[in-house]
């Protein structure tokens, strides 16, 4: 006679990923799978500290988001049909301008709370939706496919027994919520997602055990009282999140300036739970349609359109939370950060559109976020490519790594194993702010690096100060592809000079990109 397997908890989890393609088993948020068992991990339960992460689904413009003056002219060259009148800009400086929709983020700005990270991405762009998204929520390499988010697995070796004995006397909270109706695969774990799916903090959804009685002790049995232990998880959760809702608040009237913005009002959910007192790590809210292949503005009047609205929608939201979390006397410890899987090229297309890229800036706000526009200006060329996208600077994972260490309260070596790398934090936080400022410090913003010749035909010099530091030095295509690690090692504080061979390579623009201790520069080269 053939021995029938028991079915344990593992094994339920592994095949309830299958049948979910037939049954949806989410149990009030919850999906329920298994991934990749990361490195050890701990985690700070000490720090109160909250993430916002704000996700742009499609795709966002930058170059149609944060403009400079200094590049204002060939941009026109390439985007005649769509780029917004420099008159009617929001001058942050000198040369630093927002679309007219930023006016929120604009008035955040002048309260000294907005961070503007300039050509954020990550090597070799994967221009796919459904591959780079994987790639912003896993922080994996592009050619790397990994099955737990980053956030997921910042809580998982602290937790790894989530969620059996879930929640408990000592975290009687959900770590993670995800404000609608699909938890966010940032919060992946090993056995399950971190985060619950809620639409409305006042019904977060109640669901009755499958049987009441006695459970038999076979694969049937084991099944149904995995089940039944979720479920009263789930309702525990729901109480808890119940009862911060009953005793939170919203003091902003900002909000009534966006009663039909749904990002305002996810927002808004998160302000009241907060002060309501729920102990929740990190909240995920999404905001669509970023994808504009075609009528990004209106013909005959660019400050109208799809983007326009969008880049409202969030602004005001974003203003709106932050204004309320102030009010509330809980700024300090709120940070939120805007992601999206890729910006736009740099050449609009003839649809009044434009089509997948590379890099795009990155938002970070709150009363801790550091004043400033971090990086460089994105160099336009009026010869471009129809395919080139902005080059990258800043690898997103960087800033990843920076907001574990730095606000949630990471050690580096914690932070290593969660991206399974060790990674330079960059300076996003006002100094005495952060939860753990990382001890390593950083290069002078002002470190150079200098290419030539530039234009070239066969080599390229590349001339840099070491600082007693890792330099690694890499040259990307212009879509972002990387053709060559041509460094990465330690070098002293002296000059160095590196020589590239490019022979090999056909006419055409490349980008050289240099990154060494919070600091990473792009370089555009023609050979020719």
């Amino acid at each position: 006679m053939k021995k029938t397997k028991k079915l344990n908890r593992r094994d339920f989890i592994k095949l309830s990923s299958i049948a979910t393609a037939a049954l949806p088993l989410t149990l009030s948020g919850f999906p329920l799978f298994a991934g990749k068992k990361p490195n050890s991990y701990q985690f700070s339960e000490e720090n109160e500290n909250i993430l916002v992460l704000i996700q742009l689904q499609g795709g966002n413009d930058g170059l149609n988001t944060v403009f400079n003056l200094s590049q204002y002219d060939n941009l026109q060259s390439v985007r005649s049909n769509i780029i917004i009148p420099e008159t009617n800009l929001l001058a942050l400086n000198s040369e630093t301008h927002f679309h007219p929709s930023l006016i929120g983020m604009k008035e955040i700005w002048d309260k000294e709370k907005l961070s503007v990270i300039q050509n954020v991405g990550y090597p070799d762009q994967n221009r796919s939706h459904f591959r780079s998204t994987d790639i912003w929520n896993t922080a994996s390499d592009s050619d790397e496919y990994i099955s737990t988010g980053w956030v997921g697995r910042f809580l998982h070796e602290r937790h790894s027994e989530y969620p059996e004995n879930y929640p408990n006397l000592d975290n009687p909270d959900p770590f993670a919520l995800t404000l609608g109706r699909v938890v966010s695969e940032t919060c992946q774990g090993q056995n399950t997602n971190f985060s619950m799916a809620l639409s409305n903090p006042d019904n977060p959804g109640t669901a009755l055990v499958s049987s009441t009685g006695a459970i038999p002790s076979n694969c049937y049995g084991d099944t149904l009282s995995f089940v039944n232990d979720t479920i009263a998880q789930t309702n525990a959760y729901g109480d808890k999140i119940k009862t911060a809702s009953d005793a939170g608040n919203n003091l902003s009237t900002k909000y009534e300036n966006s009663n039909n913005n749904k990002l305002a009002g996810k927002l808004k959910n998160v302000a009241r739970l907060i002060s309501g007192g729920l102990k929740t790590k990190v909240y995920v809210v999404q905001l669509g349609g970023f994808d504009n292949h075609d009528n990004q503005v209106e013909e005959g009047n660019v400050t109208e359109g799809k983007h326009s609205e969008l880049l409202k929608e969030l602004s005001d939201a974003i203003a709106a939370f932050q204004d309320d979390l102030e009010l509330l006397n809980i700024d300090d410890k709120v940070i939120g950060m805007t992601y999206s899987e890729f910006g736009r090229r740099i050449r609009s297309n003839a649809a009044f559109g434009t089509d997948h890229g590379t890099a795009a800036p990155l938002f970070l706000f709150g009363t801790c976020a550091k004043n400033q526009v971090l990086g460089d200006t994105p160099e336009i060329d009026t010869a471009v490519d129809i395919k080139e996208g902005v080059q990258m600077q800043y690898d997103f994972r960087n800033i990843y790594s920076t907001v574990l260490t730095d606000w949630l309260g990471a050690t580096k070596q914690e932070s290593t194993s969660v991206f399974f790398n060790e990674l330079d934090a960059i300076p996003i936080f006002k100094n005495g702010c952060s939860a753990a400022l990382s001890k390593d410090g950083f290069l002078s913003q002002e470190l150079e690096i200098d290419v030539y010749p530039n234009p070239t035909i066969d080599t390229i010099n590349i001339q840099f100060i070491g600082n007693n530091e890792n330099v690694k030095i890499t040259l990307y295509n212009n879509i972002g592809a990387v053709l060559k690690q041509i460094t990465n090692q330690k070098y002293s504080s002296l000059q160095h000079i590196v020589k590239v061979d490019l022979k090999s390579f056909p006419k055409g623009n490349y980008f050289v990109h240099y990154q060494s201790k919070g600091i990473s520069k792009t370089k555009k080269i023609l050979k020719y």
